[in-house]
């Protein structure tokens, strides 16, 4: 897919400087600081042709009315998903694979709302310290960038779940969580039942990463033609990645998320990508947003070696 003439990707970077689904100001600049460190002439030295498509517009937080506490700014929070699912489409439309930048885990909702535009069998690789599978009924924080996953996959608010008229927006089967460590009481019982298949970091440790990502991988992509990748920076431990909201301790280290990435490239299968939850404002002289560039590289095919 999306693939140059010279035997590189065409990739579409879009920003979704989105900070509503969560309640610590500054992750809406994690798209700038991604861009910062270098991210688009980085993968065109790889032999990519990289499009920026800019930023989505988006609601200020100081302005935004919160409504409903258990889905907070959920008004907002669905136009600015709606206009990222169109930047996605079109990105589609032209041939490149999209990369989208973050902003907090809700825009995963627009990001997926975009790709199922053009099919619903899509397995996905979910890199995430937490679940995001609350839904207003289960969430003690009424955040929605806890309740992004849940939505893909059908669960939750029909407005959040129906988002670009398609539901679910990936099957639940070919759905894999790495690296989670932090699930809420309720989020816990309700991924038990579903069918995704996770490797909490106590399997991490146990399995070691190569054999965890080899089955992520093979159970995301079984039977499907897509597969994409979602990133949280907070999957990372914190003190590789300190510029994040949601910091836990006990994540991955710096050389297993590079293995993720690594292995992903191998297995030639990641169709979109998204890397979200970096706040500069938390963040060690850009830390955190260089390491995102970083993993993208290796995601698009740097190596050590040729």
């Amino acid at each position: 897919m999306a693939e140059t003439e010279a035997g590189g990707l065409n990739i579409g970077i879009i920003g979704a400087p989105v900070d509503l689904g969560q309640q610590r100001r500054g992750v809406d600049m994690g798209p700038s600081a991604i861009r910062i460190a270098n991210l688009e002439a980085r993968l065109e030295a790889l032999g990519h042709v990289v499009k920026d498509y800019g930023n989505v517009p988006v609601a200020d937080m100081a302005t935004a009315r919160v409504g409903d506490q258990r889905e907070r700014y959920l008004t907002d929070v669905l136009k600015q998903c709606g206009t990222l699912a169109d930047k996605v489409s079109t990105c589609l439309k032209q041939g490149s694979l999209p990369l989208v930048l973050g902003g907090d885990q809700s825009v995963s909702v627009g990001t997926l709302a975009g790709l199922a535009r053009t099919s619903a069998a899509r397995g996905i690789v979910w890199l995430d310290a937490h679940g995001d599978f609350n839904t207003p009924k289960t969430t003690p924080s009424g955040n929605i960038h806890g309740m992004a996953l849940a939505a893909i996959l059908g669960y939750g608010d029909p407005r959040l779940t129906g988002l670009g008229g398609v539901s679910p927006k990936a099957v639940e089967k070919n759905t894999v969580l790495v690296g989670c460590r932090d699930f809420d009481r309720e989020e816990a019982k309700a991924i038990a039942r579903s069918k995704m298949t996770v490797f909490t970091m106590k399997e991490i440790d146990e399995l070691g990463m190569r054999s965890v990502m080899r089955d992520a991988i093979r159970i995301a992509g079984t039977g499907v033609d897509q597969v994409h990748l979602s990133f949280d920076v907070d999957s990372v431990d914190p003190r590789e990645a300190p510029g994040t909201g949601t910091q836990v301790r006990g994540g991955l280290t710096y050389r297993e998320a590079q293995l993720a990435m690594e292995m992903l490239f191998e297995s030639g299968q990641v169709t979109s990508a998204e890397f979200v939850e970096v706040n500069p404002i938390l963040d060690v002289a850009n830390q955190t947003a260089e390491l995102v560039v970083e993993l993208a590289l290796s995601l698009f095919g740097k190596k050590i070696i040729g």
